[in-house]
């Protein structure tokens, strides 16, 4: 399916589920009756749930495997990578921290009073406090089997195991081996190619979804949609606030100029939902601003897979609003592993469509969190996509050019000096 099309079958579909739904539970004999009719949409979504998690492991192992692997190892290098890793590190972690506070201020989901059968209910909050110690936590995260690890769709122990093999393959082809790098590459390749075939469904599994609450729901469902919209759009700002204020200790005043360049880019991000649209535009828009090319040419694409800020603040949203949504208390520790847990699971990404979705998905089951409340996430993903992908862009484009910077000032000639201006 055109990527361009995907929102438009999607904004149909939303309608369409809208509609279905009220007249199913308008005309519904009873609320048994309306439940049973939803059980038929549920069929759908479940169908559809099982497709993404379907492809959940393979998709971590290929796209983490290939980007390690493709790290050079000279010290220019290895210089310019712990300084992006370190930026992107912290970025992720204040982009998830604001994430939790401001949902947990909101609270978007607390009134939807979702019905979960009372011993799940009551199980999930017991095994989330029992099971998910730290020391439980640490100790899970390293695998018995790769093999047990993906049958099993354990997303860490994937991930450890991943970094591993990247590390060795990247070892392999400096001895002039490029044969499994190669097949690794086609691997996320094709990965990705699966995916978009998955993320075709997704406008049937949009409509399932949304038929099937308001089946059982009403039309009021709506109205908590719109709160949490909203709610995430000014956590997205203050982000924005954030990201330049810090911009501008690195930067100056030319960090505003910065912002002028990339609205170009940024605005085809937001209106497309895709940050690899944008790509082209955002070199260019830091070549203007003075970045160096080797620097953003290696800065820029690692950025894209390990610093995506608005995806961070997402992923905090969705799994606290589906928590809330069900009425399932989550105490201060265990939101806390849970953004440790997103900061995992969450790199290696890029270029997939729907990304974050898939990494909620995979984060639920882990804190026995219902996956049907992805659904509800999903129904508005893409008003919440635009954002989040528009903010991806700023925050890579302020990151590298901020490394740029800094590699100016250790030596690394700027390949133009637009912004001649010190920070």
């Amino acid at each position: 399916m055109n990527n361009n099309k995907l929102p438009r079958y999607i904004a149909v579909a939303i309608v369409l589920g809208i509609l279905v739904g009220w007249a199913c539970n308008r005309f519904a004999a009873s609320p048994d009756a309306a439940k049973e009719m939803a059980g038929y949409f549920s069929l759908v979504t479940d169908i559809f749930l099982r497709m993404i998690k379907m492809i959940i492991a393979p998709l971590v192992f290929a796209t983490l495997v290939a980007g390690i692997g493709s790290l050079g190892s000279s010290g220019s290098v290895g210089r310019i990578g712990l300084r992006s890793m370190l930026w992107f590190v912290s970025a992720s972690v204040f982009s998830l921290a604001l994430g939790m506070l401001l949902v947990n201020l909101f609270q978007p989901g607390a009134g939807l009073n979702l019905s979960v059968e009372h011993a799940q209910a009551a199980s999930a909050v017991t095994v989330n406090v029992g099971d998910f110690s730290l020391k439980t936590f640490i100790s899970h995260v390293f695998p018995r089997s790769i093999a047990e690890a993906m049958a099993n769709n354990e997303i860490l122990q994937i991930v450890v195991f991943s970094l591993f093999f990247g590390l060795a393959l990247a070892y392999v082809k400096k001895q002039g081996d490029e044969r499994i790098g190669a097949l690794v590459d086609d691997l996320a390749k094709v990965m990705f190619r699966i995916t978009d075939y998955v993320m075709m469904f997704a406008p049937v599994g949009v409509f399932a979804a949304l038929a099937a609450a308001v089946t059982t729901q009403g039309i009021g469902l709506l109205l908590d949609y719109g709160k949490l919209i909203g709610q995430f759009y000014v956590g997205i700002a203050l982000l924005w606030v954030a990201l330049f204020a810090v911009g501008y200790l690195f930067l100056g005043r030319p960090v505003l100029q910065l912002g002028k360049l990339i609205r170009e880019p940024v605005l085809l991000a937001f209106s497309t939902a895709s940050s690899e649209s944008a790509y082209p535009k955002t070199i260019d828009a830091l070549e203007k601003f003075g970045a160096s090319k080797r620097v953003s040419s290696f800065v820029l694409p690692l950025g894209y897979s390990f610093n995506l800020d608005g995806s961070m603040m997402y992923q905090a949203f969705a799994i606290m609003f589906i928590a809330q949504a069900y009425g399932i208390e989550l105490s201060f520790t265990q939101q806390v592993l849970i953004l440790l847990t997103l900061m995992v699971t969450s790199k290696g990404m890029a270029g997939v469509a729907r990304a974050s979705v898939v990494v909620v998905a995979a984060t639920l089951p882990m804190f026995h969190l219902p996956e049907a409340g992805l659904l509800l996430i999903l129904a508005i993903d893409q008003f919440l996509d635009m954002g989040r992908t528009a903010t991806n862009v700023v925050g890579n484009s302020i990151a590298t050019a901020v490394i740029a910077r800094l590699e100016e000032r250790h030596g690394e000639a700027p390949a133009a000096q637009a912004n001649p201006q010190p920070a």
